[in-house]
């Protein structure tokens, strides 16, 4: 299924100096969905996952200089996936080439990215 949104990718550290919850609000309601980076700031990390960004990382940060402005990433069953493995490739559209990325999430952490994030996580919690 096609959802659209976006997708930033960044190098190091990704989020210092936003641990402030609008630097990951404003993006999330402009459509972003996930961010790649090769590392994370400890807090923005937290503040992407309350708001339902899924935050990946390169599992060989020699992948960032692969992609270029206007690559489309392709996820797969992502919804499936995050629940069942830590590492996985995605595709670059229109590329022969995949990307292996992880993510460092708690089964909590993806029941919340998986509701929308955490005010929708509370919300189901209470019903």
């Amino acid at each position: 299924r096609d959802n659209g949104g976006h997708a930033l990718v960044a190098g190091v550290n990704y989020g210092q100096g936003s641990s402030r919850e609008h630097a990951a609000l404003a993006p999330r309601y402009l459509g972003l969905k996930v961010v790649l980076v090769k590392d994370f700031a400890r807090i923005h990390l937290q503040n992407l996952i309350n708001f339902g960004i899924l935050p990946l990382t390169f599992v060989n940060e020699t992948d960032y200089d692969y992609l270029t402005q206007d690559d489309i990433l392709e996820f797969r069953d992502i919804h499936e996936t995050i629940q069942v493995t830590d590492t996985f490739d995605i595709k670059v559209k229109g590329k022969d080439h995949t990307i292996p990325v992880r993510h460092d999430l708690t089964k909590r952490h993806i029941d919340i990215i998986l509701q929308g994030g955490i005010i929708n996580w509370i919300k189901q919690k209470q019903k």
